[in-house]
């Protein structure tokens, strides 16, 4: 008879990751399915990496109440997971008078929403703390507690000690159907096999509204992805005079294009928003490379094309959920929710920005949501919250290196020289609780092939390093899984062929 299971969580983003990692802390059967090759390739891969402070979302909202409920609980999370972190502040800035307004807006909502320390400064003091900001700015708001993290980063963290606590993890396995009696779910299908469980979660970010469809919930929910590009900086080319995130004022369709620090030294540009038909339509265009361009210049004017390095675009999962207080007339809420016509589902849904910063809050509203359902959720004795993070060869001092180095000699050798990436640190990775495996999960884990030279040195070698480490034939190493190998056949295969045609002349 097949393992039944308490819960089934349904995606390991950020949110699914962070639920099993928070329900790991309970004497609980926990089953975390991904449908790509690893963990966290969808919007928790491509977003701005900023932890938002909470002053944009709508006061009483879904989103506003778990996106402050979560700045709290992030400077934990990041010494528990040995994830980085830094509270450096943000700063949306205006231009003319109609955006002051906008400005005075935001502080009033941010205010209402808690966000502390929350002020409006003169677009002077802008330009002493930031010299480089564009010199038409008239004012801007000031948020202390806003930060940037590493949203992949994260969710790594989250589901290794979620594995680390007895979370079992399942790449590959992608959701079909629910099993249904009546209206209770028993479980669910895979392109793995059947897999029964008293509760599922539902976390399938962009796919949220498809889950939850299959298990006749709101039927009305859609999800629209809506794509923002980026670009990225040289951080040898250029850098900001403090690290911090500047947006643009916002519009009815984002928070505004930002020029933004990150915790990797790169400066990054975005994003836009718009619409597209494709929850896979993850290209960058023109147009709107233009359309970003255009907003950073407006920020920071000194700032050129020849500093760019790389272009991507993530989706959003913009949904049309109306806010559980209906006073509040706000459709595009986050769902959080046990619904009342089915049995044995947490729903989450519409978890766009600021889903990274509000997905551990959203965790603890999963366990909520449970012991509300009469869930007597028992503690482990052993449970731990703790996960160590792994050496970062140039993060550490000269001392620390060589002792590195003397214990292990693949730390001496450097295979991304752009990042300063060593063997030891990719080796590390594929040796994980939850192993990296293909070149795309080493690269967001280590930062090899993100500098300058975007892989163009290490990709080679790191594809030798895979196939030696996992026992494949250098053929059968891919970039992200499925059909997304790097090579088609070898050298001397293709010399042994041109023979053999030669042959038959």
């Amino acid at each position: 008879m097949p393992k039944k299971y308490d819960v089934i969580i349904i995606g390991a983003g950020i949110v699914g990751s962070l639920v099993a990692r928070f329900l790991s802390k309970y004497q609980l059967d926990i089953l975390l399915i991904e449908k790509e090759a690893n963990i966290g390739m969808g919007a928790s891969s491509a977003n701005s990496a900023i932890l938002h402070a909470g002053y944009d979302p709508i006061p009483g909202s879904n989103k506003a109440l778990t996106n402050v409920m979560a700045v709290e609980m992030w400077p934990v999370l990041s010494q528990e997971l040995g994830i980085g972190y830094s509270r450096c502040g943000d700063y949306v800035v205006a231009v003319t008078a109609e955006e002051v307004q906008v400005l005075e807006e935001l502080l009033a909502r941010g205010q209402r929403n808690g966000v502390a320390e929350i002020e409006i400064i003169s677009g002077t003091e802008m330009r002493r703390r930031e010299p480089l900001i564009c010199p038409d700015i008239v004012a801007a708001l000031w948020v202390p507690s806003g930060a940037i993290g590493d949203p992949f980063a994260a969710t790594v963290a989250a589901a290794e000690n979620a594995v680390m606590n007895g979370v079992e993890l399942m790449c590959g396995t992608a959701f079909e159907d629910f099993l249904m009696e009546g209206n209770q779910i028993i479980g669910v299908r895979t392109n793995q096999g059947d897999f029964h469980c008293r509760w599922a979660s539902n976390a399938a970010g962009l796919y949220a509204d498809e889950v939850m469809h299959k298990a006749g919930v709101r039927p009305e929910f859609i999800i629209r992805p809506r794509r923002g590009e980026y670009v990225i900086l040289d951080q040898a080319e250029f850098q900001l005079t403090q690290t911090t995130v500047i947006f643009l004022t916002p519009t009815d369709k984002g928070k505004g294009i930002t020029v933004s620090g990150t915790l990797h030294g790169n400066v990054i540009v975005g994003p836009n928003a718009n619409f597209v038909d494709s929850k896979e339509n993850k290209d960058t265009t023109t147009e709107g490379l233009q359309e970003i361009w255009e907003g950073g210049n407006t920020l920071i004017p000194t700032i050129s094309r020849k500093h760019i390095i790389a272009q991507f675009a993530g989706l959003r999962a913009t949904g049309n959920a109306p806010s559980p207080d209906p006073a509040l007339n706000y459709n595009q809420d986050f769902i959080i929710e046990i619904p009342n016509n089915v049995s044995g589902l947490v729903n989450l849904g519409g978890i766009e920005s600021p889903g990274f910063t509000a997905a551990p809050a959203i965790a603890l509203k999963v366990i909520e949501l449970l012991q509300n359902a009469g869930e007597n959720l028992q503690e482990k004795p052993d449970w731990n919250p703790v996960r160590a993070p792994r050496p970062v060869f140039r993060n550490l001092s000269r001392e620390e290196q060589a002792a590195l180095i003397a214990k292990n000699p693949a730390y001496g050798r450097i295979i991304c020289r752009c990042e300063m990436v060593t063997e030891g640190e990719i080796l590390a990775e594929i040796h994980a609780p939850i192993p990296a495996t293909t070149y795309d999960a080493l690269k967001r884990r280590t930062w090899l092939g993100t500098g300058r030279c975007q892989g163009g040195f290490d990709i080679p070698r790191v594809v030798a390093i895979l196939a030696e480490a996992l026992a494949k034939t250098p053929e059968e190493v891919t970039k992200k899984g499925g059909q997304s190998e790097f090579l088609y056949r070898s050298t001397k295969a293709v010399d042994q062929d041109y023979l053999n045609m030669e042959a038959l002349i």
